[in-house]
């Protein structure tokens, strides 16, 4: 089976998970989690890498990183491999200690960045480890280091976590208010609630649509593309439907606000479907969506009666020639 894309460029964000082979709890001690920071940090070092946020529970790893360099796939190489070198020869083991390749969604910078280092940063709170109050006595997380400046590496990085909690300063009275922030979240905001939140680990991006879009063109991903996760392709696939929709509809000097309000079987509309039709796989029932063209059985009627009618008349014009 082919490998994922692992897609790389200067300044990319990512949320990185990975889990104990079969679930297993590599982390279940105290010196496992303190020798895969060692590692993390040491990979952060030689690789240009900000951390913005980490965690590491008893069977998986979250991590926020940002690569200056473009170089996730080497650094992370580096990371898993050194740790469980160094892992199994403490043990005298053999064997991986993961569950095969790590998990990279991109990120977009901002709000959304934001989000996941406050889902990082909640996730022993939601795994019933420690309750709201006692987050900051959990060791082997970013969050731990958010009061104590003076332990922190230089790559470690809070300005986007405070700025998306309201605009916090790196401060004693910053750090209070992004504790209190954390609490409302696991308590009542959407970052605690395992549920609404689940979203943030699945996928291949995480961000706005212009984001993604953005990543599709620079890039030129195309959905068969090794092997996206289905999500990822579907979501590629769309984005390259809705940009043909959008040259349709500058070529006939429409806009959305006409898609809208116009009838649903006005024969512009009708001549778009069957345009798109031809010239992409998008499917009836996305083009009777996006079109407002009513019901999906419609739409396939009215396209099928729009082609015989141009065949009828080039038939006719040749006729007549």
């Amino acid at each position: 089976m082919a490998r994922k894309l692992r897609l790389e460029f200067l300044g990319a964000c990512y949320h990185v998970i990975n889990r104990g082979n079969y679930r297993a709890d590599v982390f279940k001690t105290e010196g496992a989690k303190a020798a895969f920071e060692a590692c993390l940090f040491e990979a952060c070092r030689k690789s240009n890498w900000a951390l913005h946020a980490y965690v590491l529970m008893s069977n998986h790893y979250h991590l926020a990183l940002e690569t200056p360099d473009g170089n996730l796939v080497a650094g992370m190489q580096w990371l898993q491999a050194t740790f469980a070198n160094r892992f199994n020869k403490l043990r005298g083991a053999r064997g991986h200690l993961f569950q095969g390749r790590y998990k990279s969604l991109l990120v977009e910078e901002g709000a959304p960045l934001g989000q996941v280092c406050h889902y990082i940063h909640l996730n022993p709170v939601r795994a019933g480890v420690v309750l709201p109050v006692a987050l900051g006595t959990y060791r082997y997380s970013s969050y731990w280091y958010l009061a104590r400046p003076k332990h922190r590496p230089k790559f470690m990085q809070f300005a986007t976590s405070l700025h998306e909690a309201g605009d916090l300063t790196d401060t004693p009275a910053g750090w209070k208010s992004y504790t209190a922030y954390l609490n409302w979240q696991a308590t009542e905001g959407p970052a605690g609630k395992s549920k609404a939140y689940v979203a943030l680990s699945q996928g291949w991006a995480l961000g706005s649509s212009e984001f993604k879009a953005a990543l599709i063109k620079d890039h030129q991903l195309v959905a068969t593309t090794r092997a996206w996760e289905s999500s990822g392709a579907q979501e590629i696939r769309e984005q390259a439907w809705r940009q043909a929709l959008t040259e349709g509809l500058r070529a006939r000097r429409k806009t959305a606000a006409d898609l809208r309000s116009d009838r649903k079987t006005a024969a512009w509309k009708i001549a778009l479907a069957a345009h798109l039709k031809q010239t992409t796989q998008a499917r009836n029932a996305w083009l009777a969506q996006h079109l407002h063209m009513g019901r999906t059985e419609a739409l396939s009627s009215h396209v099928a009666k729009h082609r015989r009618g141009r065949r009828s008349s080039v038939v006719s014009d040749i006729t007549m020639r």
